[in-house]
């Protein structure tokens, strides 16, 4: 059974656009936890929040910093190799 498309729009009620921002965070750090182990990659997220000043990282300080160096040190033809945004995405 599959389930509707949801419509994307606005939340203008405050209390419930942010206890619908930390549903989907949370389950966005738990995709990402699986996707790390299943598959056995160095994965990270920075997530700002408007709701926050300081920035949410997973899985920690340490662990973020070590994960981009580690991307830095790469030659920029790797960094690149399959990265897309949203122009070239479709």
């Amino acid at each position: 059974m599959t389930r509707k498309k949801v419509k994307l729009a606005f939340i203008a009620n405050d209390s419930s656009r942010k206890a619908t921002y930390k549903k989907r965070k949370k389950g966005l750090m738990k995709k990402l936890n699986e996707l790390s182990t299943l598959c056995g990659i160095n994965a990270c997220a920075i997530i700002y929040s408007p709701y926050d000043s300081n920035p949410e990282v997973w899985p920690s300080n340490s662990g973020v910093q070590r994960i981009i160096s580690e991307f830095r040190t790469l030659p920029e033809m790797d960094q690149n190799k399959k990265m897309v945004d949203q122009e070239t995405f479709c």
